[in-house]
């Protein structure tokens, strides 16, 4: 992996969201956003490994999935912000001395990341493909976890509205086995974070039932 250009990266994203519009208006999510990019792209970079892409790229793109935080979003931001930041990302590309056609495969995966859709052509590679999964595998481990039960105001819910959570994560979680991901590899990692989530709000399922009264089991 060439880390010179990787450090470029990690430097010209760290200025990109040091006081971006959006950050300033909600600085509690400065460093969310930062190392949510970090682990996107170590995950990236695992499916690089895995599929035989090249690595130096599937980080950057990592990296740069979400760079637009660093701006104003207004009304149709979230949705828009994969294609802002491919817009943001280009630029940067271009002066890493990346080829054309490498830079185009980046920039249409960031776009797309969001939404599935691109505001110019290109190819639905699986390279392109694996910036959402990556992003997406990011959304399933131990951190979103504690991320979720806290803002969901679990601790605080009564008795009864925490079973129901449970229960209702559960029947999602088990609707989400038959996702498709782009690769192999990243599909091995969607088990494997999905069934460590499972296993998570089963256990906590059978704590919560454990919790109210003594069960006579055969």
């Amino acid at each position: 992996m060439d880390e010179a250009m990787v450090k470029q990266t990690e430097e010209f994203l760290k200025r990109k969201l040091s006081g971006g519009a959006y950050l300033a208006a909600h600085p509690e999510a400065e460093a969310y956003r930062l190392e949510h990019s970090y682990r996107v792209a170590n995950i990236a970079r695992r499916i690089a490994r895995g599929e035989g892409f090249d690595e130096t790229e599937m980080t950057i793109a990592g990296l740069l999935h979400d760079v637009s935080y660093c701006e104003d979003f207004g009304p149709d931001g979230w949705k828009e912000h994969g294609r802002r930041a491919a817009r943001i990302a280009c630029p940067f590309l271009e002066t890493l001395g990346l080829p054309a056609d490498r830079i185009d495969d980046i920039c249409y995966g960031i776009a797309i990341h969001v939404d599935d859709e691109a505001d110019f052509p290109g190819a639905r590679t699986a390279f392109a493909l694996s910036v959402g999964d990556a992003d997406n595998l990011d959304r399933f481990d131990a951190y979103r976890i504690h991320e979720s039960l806290q803002k969901d105001g679990f601790l605080g819910l009564p008795f009864e509205e925490k079973t129901a959570y449970a229960a209702k994560r559960l029947a999602r979680l088990r609707e989400l086995r038959g996702v498709q991901m782009a690769t192999g590899t990243a599909a091995a990692i969607w088990d494997e974070r999905l069934s460590f989530y499972i296993t998570f709000y089963e256990k906590l399922a059978a704590q919560l039932e454990d919790s109210t009264e003594i069960r006579f089991v055969p």
